[in-house]
């Protein structure tokens, strides 16, 4: 998988080929953790979701893929802007905003589970990246490319524990910064 990212990276369309049915599973398991996570009645579908980071990887240049992990990590940052900008699409008020038509059986139900707001989870992220960035890539790779301790590692080229700490601060100081925003969809 290496030389076929390698040469890919080079320009061989033909390594492309080679390498789409090798990542698409892993591709297709990394969106379906992430839209499991989405709203009830997410409109973008696990296989929409790959194709836009299909689209989006074979227009980046440059790119000097090293090994499996960082192609992995720049598939958890595209995903990771697909869905952001799909939340803040969504919200223009021209669309609607935040309104959400339910039904009035919908609006009796109470849920345990708030829905997650990307829009303040990014804004949460980048404040985390301008205070640590180690730590806003550990976020990135764990939830948004669903990467398991070790490839996280590996991509950022620290131990599993330097690795567990990071995920285990990270997400404690984005749950308070999450906190000053509001979920969407609540008053």
């Amino acid at each position: 998988m290496t030389q076929l990212l390698r040469a890919w990276g080079a320009g061989d369309e033909h390594a492309l080929e080679q390498l789409t049915p090798l990542v698409y599973s892993e591709l297709r398991k990394a969106a379906k953790r992430q839209m499991a996570r989405e709203r009830d009645g997410h409109t973008l579908q696990t296989t929409a979701l790959i194709n836009e980071v299909y689209l989006r990887l074979v227009n980046l240049d440059g790119i000097g893929w090293q090994d499996r992990a960082h192609f992995f990590a720049i598939c958890a940052r595209l995903m990771r802007r697909i869905l952001t900008d799909y939340a803040r699409r969504r919200k223009y008020l021209k669309r609607g905003g935040d309104a959400r038509q339910v039904t009035l059986d919908e609006g009796l139900m109470v849920s345990a589970d708030p829905p997650l707001d990307l829009v303040a989870l990014e804004e949460a992220l980048s404040k985390l990246a301008a205070v640590d960035s180690r730590k806003s890539s550990v976020v990135e790779l764990r939830f948004f490319g669903g990467l398991s301790l070790k490839e996280t590692a590996a991509v950022l080229k620290v131990s599993s524990d330097t690795v567990t700490r990071d995920w285990n601060l990270a997400k404690a100081w984005l749950m308070r910064e999450m906190k000053r925003f509001p979920v969407e969809g609540s008053p």
